[in-house]
Protein backbone atom coordinates (compact mmCIF):
# COMPACT_ATOMS: atom_id res chain seq x y z
CA UNK A 1 0.00 0.00 0.00
CA UNK A 2 1.29 3.43 -0.87
CA UNK A 3 2.48 5.73 1.75
CA UNK A 4 0.84 8.80 2.11
CA UNK A 5 2.92 12.41 1.56
CA UNK A 6 2.75 15.34 4.20
CA UNK A 7 4.37 18.34 3.53
CA UNK A 8 4.82 20.41 6.63
CA UNK A 9 6.16 24.23 6.54
CA UNK A 10 8.21 25.20 9.78
CA UNK A 11 9.07 21.69 10.47
CA UNK A 12 13.05 22.35 12.06
CA UNK A 13 11.45 23.13 15.54
CA UNK A 14 8.11 23.16 17.93
CA UNK A 15 4.09 22.13 16.60
CA UNK A 16 6.07 21.77 13.29
CA UNK A 17 8.50 19.29 14.22
CA UNK A 18 6.06 17.27 16.58
CA UNK A 19 3.66 16.91 13.65
CA UNK A 20 5.95 15.76 10.96
CA UNK A 21 7.03 13.01 14.09
CA UNK A 22 3.47 12.14 14.45
CA UNK A 23 2.52 11.66 10.78
CA UNK A 24 5.83 10.08 9.96
CA UNK A 25 4.72 7.37 12.45
CA UNK A 26 1.68 6.94 11.37
CA UNK A 27 2.78 6.26 8.02
CA UNK A 28 3.46 9.33 6.12
CA UNK A 29 6.48 10.03 3.76
CA UNK A 30 6.93 13.56 5.00
CA UNK A 31 8.06 16.41 3.47
CA UNK A 32 9.82 19.02 6.10
CA UNK A 33 10.65 22.77 5.34
CA UNK A 34 12.38 25.35 7.05
CA UNK A 35 14.55 28.47 6.92
CA UNK A 36 17.35 26.78 9.16
CA UNK A 37 18.87 24.31 6.71
CA UNK A 38 21.27 23.02 9.56
CA UNK A 39 18.37 22.32 11.85
CA UNK A 40 16.43 20.63 8.31
CA UNK A 41 19.57 18.18 7.72
CA UNK A 42 19.15 16.99 11.56
CA UNK A 43 15.73 16.54 11.45
CA UNK A 44 15.74 14.58 8.09
CA UNK A 45 18.62 12.42 9.39
CA UNK A 46 16.83 11.18 12.63
CA UNK A 47 13.86 10.70 11.24
CA UNK A 48 15.54 8.54 8.23
CA UNK A 49 17.13 6.62 11.22
CA UNK A 50 13.38 5.76 12.36
CA UNK A 51 12.86 4.27 8.48
CA UNK A 52 10.66 7.46 7.52
CA UNK A 53 11.37 8.35 3.99
CA UNK A 54 11.89 12.24 3.98
CA UNK A 55 12.18 14.73 1.68
CA UNK A 56 13.95 18.36 3.18
CA UNK A 57 13.18 21.78 1.59
CA UNK A 58 15.44 24.65 2.67
CA UNK A 59 13.43 28.02 1.69
CA UNK A 60 11.41 30.95 3.20
CA UNK A 61 7.88 30.79 2.81
CA UNK A 62 7.27 34.73 2.70
CA UNK A 63 8.99 35.14 -0.62
CA UNK A 64 6.76 33.78 -2.71
CA UNK A 65 9.89 32.63 -5.94
CA UNK A 66 11.37 30.53 -3.53
CA UNK A 67 7.81 28.93 -2.12
CA UNK A 68 7.01 28.75 -5.97
CA UNK A 69 10.24 27.00 -7.06
CA UNK A 70 10.17 24.81 -4.37
CA UNK A 71 6.76 23.28 -5.55
CA UNK A 72 7.04 23.65 -9.23
CA UNK A 73 10.65 21.85 -8.92
CA UNK A 74 9.09 18.80 -6.71
CA UNK A 75 10.32 15.49 -8.15
CA UNK A 76 7.70 13.25 -10.01
CA UNK A 77 7.31 10.72 -6.63
CA UNK A 78 6.49 13.55 -4.18
CA UNK A 79 4.02 15.97 -6.44
CA UNK A 80 1.09 13.48 -4.78
CA UNK A 81 0.59 15.33 -1.50
CA UNK A 82 -2.06 14.13 0.55
CA UNK A 83 -1.86 16.55 3.49
CA UNK A 84 -0.18 20.09 3.85
CA UNK A 85 0.22 21.46 7.44
CA UNK A 86 0.65 25.06 7.05
CA UNK A 87 2.50 25.56 10.38
CA UNK A 88 5.06 28.37 10.18
CA UNK A 89 4.34 31.09 12.12
CA UNK A 90 5.44 33.47 15.03
CA UNK A 91 4.80 36.34 16.89
CA UNK A 92 7.30 39.31 16.91
CA UNK A 93 6.64 42.07 19.82
CA UNK A 94 4.20 42.47 22.10
CA UNK A 95 3.09 46.22 22.44
CA UNK A 96 0.64 49.16 22.04
CA UNK A 97 -0.16 49.77 18.33
CA UNK A 98 1.11 53.64 18.61
CA UNK A 99 4.62 51.65 20.11
CA UNK A 100 4.84 49.06 17.49
CA UNK A 101 7.84 47.83 15.64
CA UNK A 102 6.69 48.05 11.86
CA UNK A 103 9.87 45.73 11.30
CA UNK A 104 8.02 43.05 13.55
CA UNK A 105 4.80 43.45 12.32
CA UNK A 106 5.78 43.06 8.14
CA UNK A 107 7.38 39.83 9.92
CA UNK A 108 4.42 38.77 11.50
CA UNK A 109 2.22 39.51 8.48
CA UNK A 110 4.84 38.16 5.27
CA UNK A 111 4.94 34.88 7.52
CA UNK A 112 1.31 34.03 9.12
CA UNK A 113 -0.50 35.25 5.98
CA UNK A 114 1.24 35.94 2.73
CA UNK A 115 3.32 32.37 3.39
CA UNK A 116 0.35 30.86 4.26
CA UNK A 117 -1.08 31.93 1.25
CA UNK A 118 1.53 31.56 -0.91
CA UNK A 119 2.07 27.66 0.34
CA UNK A 120 -1.41 26.60 -0.50
CA UNK A 121 -1.60 28.83 -4.10
CA UNK A 122 0.83 25.98 -5.01
CA UNK A 123 0.57 22.97 -3.58
CA UNK A 124 -3.69 23.11 -3.71
CA UNK A 125 -3.46 22.88 -7.36
CA UNK A 126 -1.51 19.57 -7.36
CA UNK A 127 -4.13 18.14 -4.74
CA UNK A 128 -6.83 19.78 -6.84
CA UNK A 129 -5.61 17.78 -9.63
CA UNK A 130 -5.61 14.12 -7.62
CA UNK A 131 -9.43 15.10 -6.43
CA UNK A 132 -8.43 14.62 -3.11
CA UNK A 133 -6.16 16.46 0.06
CA UNK A 134 -6.26 18.15 3.27
CA UNK A 135 -4.43 21.49 4.31
CA UNK A 136 -4.54 21.99 8.35
CA UNK A 137 -4.00 25.55 9.08
CA UNK A 138 -2.40 26.33 12.48
CA UNK A 139 -3.77 29.45 13.93
CA UNK A 140 -4.32 30.42 17.34
CA UNK A 141 -6.57 31.84 20.18
CA UNK A 142 -5.34 35.14 18.90
CA UNK A 143 -7.34 34.41 15.88
CA UNK A 144 -10.85 34.37 17.55
CA UNK A 145 -10.39 36.99 20.50
CA UNK A 146 -7.94 40.08 20.85
CA UNK A 147 -5.66 40.43 24.03
CA UNK A 148 -3.43 43.78 25.31
CA UNK A 149 -0.90 44.35 22.99
CA UNK A 150 -1.14 41.96 20.52
CA UNK A 151 -2.85 43.74 18.04
CA UNK A 152 -1.26 42.71 14.74
CA UNK A 153 -0.24 39.11 15.62
CA UNK A 154 -3.98 38.49 16.81
CA UNK A 155 -4.52 40.30 13.11
CA UNK A 156 -2.79 38.34 11.36
CA UNK A 157 -4.60 35.23 13.56
CA UNK A 158 -8.04 36.18 12.49
CA UNK A 159 -6.66 36.35 8.85
CA UNK A 160 -5.93 32.65 8.95
CA UNK A 161 -9.49 32.04 10.92
CA UNK A 162 -11.27 33.96 7.57
CA UNK A 163 -8.38 32.48 5.18
CA UNK A 164 -9.17 28.35 6.27
CA UNK A 165 -13.14 29.69 5.90
CA UNK A 166 -12.38 30.49 2.27
CA UNK A 167 -10.26 28.03 1.53
CA UNK A 168 -12.87 25.50 3.05
CA UNK A 169 -15.88 27.14 0.33
CA UNK A 170 -13.14 26.97 -2.47
CA UNK A 171 -11.83 23.47 -1.67
CA UNK A 172 -15.06 21.84 -1.70
CA UNK A 173 -16.06 21.13 -4.95
CA UNK A 174 -12.58 19.65 -5.56
CA UNK A 175 -13.08 17.04 -2.53
CA UNK A 176 -10.49 18.91 -0.45
CA UNK A 177 -10.65 19.20 3.27
CA UNK A 178 -9.56 22.01 5.05
CA UNK A 179 -8.90 22.70 9.11
CA UNK A 180 -7.68 24.88 11.50
CA UNK A 181 -6.18 24.08 14.55
CA UNK A 182 -5.85 27.21 17.14
CA UNK A 183 -3.67 26.39 20.22
CA UNK A 184 -3.93 27.87 23.25
CA UNK A 185 -0.65 29.03 25.12
CA UNK A 186 1.90 26.24 23.95
CA UNK A 187 5.31 25.87 25.23
CA UNK A 188 7.60 26.28 22.21
CA UNK A 189 10.20 28.90 20.64
CA UNK A 190 7.27 30.71 20.48
CA UNK A 191 7.64 33.46 23.34
CA UNK A 192 11.29 33.16 22.66
CA UNK A 193 10.97 34.31 18.99
CA UNK A 194 8.26 37.14 20.70
CA UNK A 195 10.91 38.53 22.93
CA UNK A 196 13.54 38.35 20.53
CA UNK A 197 15.98 35.77 22.01
CA UNK A 198 14.94 36.97 25.87
CA UNK A 199 14.40 33.09 27.15
CA UNK A 200 13.83 34.80 30.85
CA UNK A 201 11.14 37.02 29.86
CA UNK A 202 9.73 33.57 27.55
CA UNK A 203 10.34 31.42 30.69
CA UNK A 204 7.93 33.36 33.00
CA UNK A 205 4.89 33.06 29.95
CA UNK A 206 4.50 29.66 30.95
CA UNK A 207 5.23 29.93 35.03
CA UNK A 208 2.67 28.81 37.58
CA UNK A 209 0.26 26.26 35.10
CA UNK A 210 0.98 23.45 32.46
CA UNK A 211 0.99 24.53 29.31
CA UNK A 212 -0.01 22.88 26.57
CA UNK A 213 2.95 21.10 24.64
CA UNK A 214 3.59 20.80 20.98
CA UNK A 215 2.96 16.90 20.81
CA UNK A 216 -0.58 18.30 22.05
CA UNK A 217 -1.19 20.16 18.88
CA UNK A 218 0.47 17.18 16.62
CA UNK A 219 -2.37 14.57 18.27
CA UNK A 220 -5.21 17.20 17.24
CA UNK A 221 -3.59 17.30 13.80
CA UNK A 222 -3.50 13.16 13.68
CA UNK A 223 -7.04 13.15 15.03
CA UNK A 224 -8.03 15.40 12.32
CA UNK A 225 -6.33 14.04 9.07
CA UNK A 226 -7.20 10.63 10.13
CA UNK A 227 -10.83 10.91 10.04
CA UNK A 228 -13.06 9.17 7.12
CA UNK A 229 -13.21 10.38 3.92
CA UNK A 230 -16.44 11.92 4.58
CA UNK A 231 -15.98 13.55 7.71
CA UNK A 232 -14.20 17.17 7.57
CA UNK A 233 -13.19 18.85 11.23
CA UNK A 234 -13.56 22.71 10.11
CA UNK A 235 -12.38 24.00 13.21
CA UNK A 236 -10.38 23.04 16.69
CA UNK A 237 -9.83 25.55 19.65
CA UNK A 238 -6.96 23.66 22.15
CA UNK A 239 -6.11 25.29 25.57
CA UNK A 240 -4.38 24.53 28.18
CA UNK A 241 -6.73 23.77 31.21
CA UNK A 242 -5.66 26.47 33.31
CA UNK A 243 -6.43 28.99 30.18
CA UNK A 244 -10.28 29.90 30.02
CA UNK A 245 -9.54 32.65 26.82
CA UNK A 246 -6.22 34.22 25.31
CA UNK A 247 -5.43 36.62 28.17
CA UNK A 248 -6.99 34.72 31.30
CA UNK A 249 -5.14 31.93 33.19
CA UNK A 250 -5.63 29.96 36.65
CA UNK A 251 -1.95 30.29 38.15
CA UNK A 252 -1.06 28.89 40.53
Amino acid sequence: MKRKIALITGATSGIGEATTWRLAENGYDVIITGRRNERLKDVKEKLQKAGTRVLALCFDVRVEFEVKSAIENLPDDWRKIDVLVNNAGLAAGLSTLQEGDTGDWNRMIDTNVKGLLYMTRYVSPLMIKQEKGHIINIGSIAGKEVYPNGNVYCATKHAVDALTKGMRIDMLKHNIKVTQVCPGAVETEFSIVRFHGDEERAAKVYDGFDNLLADDIADCILFAVSRPAHVNINDMIVMPTAQATASLFYKK
